[in-house]
């Protein structure tokens, strides 16, 4: 067992904008949040309510017009928001590893699988040639590839979806990562597939102690893998407590809304949706962001952007309602 107070990475007040043609506008807004060795932190939400750009955050791979204003992320008592160009890039694929959305397009398609893998598991100078093509074969039957050996000498194209998602975990495995960021990682794989792919992901975290922030819209999927859970919406963070204590004492209405949305909590013929978008972040809107959206908004109270406060248990809330019963 690891110890899971032990904080791998912080995020403290992290505030990110896009320069735009029309101006300057504020996307992310003091978003914390924190890490801990052998923990899967889920951070869930609708598409646009700034998951991925929290994450990319962390790696420095941001668009060209995003400009973080303020904030730390803070790994192995570094600031990696202050870190140089080259600190980061020995960073990137190494202690902290990602898994993108699309595994379609994340393997080079001119390399085989295991020339890919060999990049990776060659930046550790100590390994002999033959050891690294032990290595490589070793960390696809990890993460459950049938016939390993046979799978080094293919290219991306000849394996499938699920397979290629297997490639870019064991890619995360071969370097060691301490962090794994999973960006959406079973997008647009059938249902068992993607039961597998967690579960290696769960398998990873507890064989190796290793941290995943695991960005997700699917609160099922979260309730079953995550150990602690950050709700996203429109750059801001509105809930964040364990699964245990998320699950049996969900606060934010935005939190709930979610929860309501699920097939498996719906017992009428049609399922709940939540009415409306979330805002562009060009649209202004005075208070809650989610004030537009809210089935219990009152204009009395609801004037003032809420503060993420502790309600006990170390469970946080950001929403008036909430914060002054």
């Amino acid at each position: 067992m690891y110890n899971n107070c032990v904080k791998t990475l912080e995020i403290n007040g992290l505030n990110l904008s896009f320069k735009l043609e029309t101006g300057i506008y504020p996307t992310l807004f003091d978003v914390s949040l924190s890490l801990k060795k052998g923990e899967i932190h889920a951070l869930v939400g609708e598409s646009g309510c700034g998951k991925t750009m929290t994450a990319m955050s962390i790696i420095r791979l941001l668009p060209k017009n995003a400009v973080i204003t303020s904030g730390s992320i803070i790994y192995n008592n570094t600031n990696l928001l202050t870190a140089s160009e080259n600190e980061i890039r020995n960073l990137r694929g190494r202690e902290i590893s990602l898994i993108p959305q699309d595994p379609m397009t994340s393997l080079n398609p001119l390399y085989t699988i295991e020339n890919q893998l060999l990049e990776v598991i060659n930046k550790d100078k100590t390994l002999s040639k033959k050891d690294a093509k032990r290595k490589a074969k070793d960390v696809l039957e990890m993460v459950k590839i049938p016939n390993a050996q046979d799978k080094l000498d293919s290219y991306p194209h000849e394996l499938s979806g699920g397979m290629k998602q297997r490639v870019i975990i064991a890619m995360a495995l071969a370097s060691n990562s301490k962090i794994i960021i999973a960006d959406e990682p079973t997008t647009a794989l059938d249902v068992t597939i993607q039961a597998q792919i967690m579960k290696i992901l769960n398998d990873i975290k507890n064989e190796f102690g290793t941290s995943i922030l695991l960005i997700s819209h699917d609160l099922g999927l979260v309730g079953e893998y995550a150990d602690e859970i950050s709700v996203m919406y429109s750059g801001h963070i509105v809930e964040n407590s364990s699964k245990t204590e998320f699950f049996t004492n969900i606060k934010h209405p935005y939190s709930k809304a979610l929860m309501e949305s699920l097939p498996a909590n719906n017992t009428g013929s049609l399922l709940k949706t939540i009415s409306g978008q979330p805002p562009n972040i060009q649209e202004k809107i005075e208070g809650c962001r989610f004030s537009p959206r809210c089935e219990i908004y009152d204009k009395t109270i609801c004037n003032n952007c809420p503060k993420l406060i502790d309600i006990g248990n170390n469970h946080k809330v950001a929403c008036c309602r909430t914060n002054n019963n």
